[in-house]
């Protein structure tokens, strides 16, 4: 008993202390994830991941959408390629942004990870911009309101998105 009234004891010594007057909670990893993900660089497959930020754009006033090509690697060294959505808006005091939404899309086919790919090695084309700025950009403006959402209407507006980002990888070919 009183080993547990130490270790709650010395577990909130640590705990970080929020600040006044802050709306951004600590972040917190589920339980048993990791906070340090190693891949391998060596032997015959490397693999080394990043992010590339593509395009910017306003959906609606008072709010941007930065998208983003994420490359990241199995264990194997294999790439993984994903299109990325994060929704900001402009804060009440007009100095910066706070983000709403964090969409990520991986490619569930070979021909939509190498569209994926090519996106990252030769920028948006005009028709993916189409695509990304009258088809994906709503739905993921309409995720804004995801906590408000029937559990119907949130998969609805989710497959939207997967749609639209589908067709910004098989554009690029």
């Amino acid at each position: 008993m009183a080993a547990k009234t130490a270790a709650k004891k010395s577990s909130k010594k640590l705990a970080p202390k929020a600040q006044k007057n802050s709306s951004v909670q600590p972040a917190v990893l589920p339980e048993g994830a990791d906070s340090l993900k190693v891949t391998t660089t060596t032997g015959s497959k490397i693999c080394k991941p990043f992010v590339l930020e593509v395009m910017v754009f306003a959906p609606a006033s008072g709010f941007k959408i930065e998208v983003k090509v994420e490359k990241s690697c199995t264990p194997e060294a294999d790439p993984i390629w994903k299109i990325v959505f994060d929704l900001f808006k402009k804060k009440a005091g007009g100095d910066g942004f706070d983000q709403l939404v964090h969409a990520s899309f991986t490619g569930a086919t070979p021909v939509q990870q190498k569209g994926i790919e090519a996106t990252a090695a030769n920028g948006i084309t005009d028709k993916q911009a189409d695509v990304i700025v009258n088809e994906a950009g709503p739905a993921v403006l309409d995720l804004k309101d995801a906590s408000s959402m029937t559990p119907e209407q949130l998969e609805t507006t989710k497959q939207e998105v997967k749609a639209a980002s589908a067709k910004v990888a098989e554009f690029a070919l």
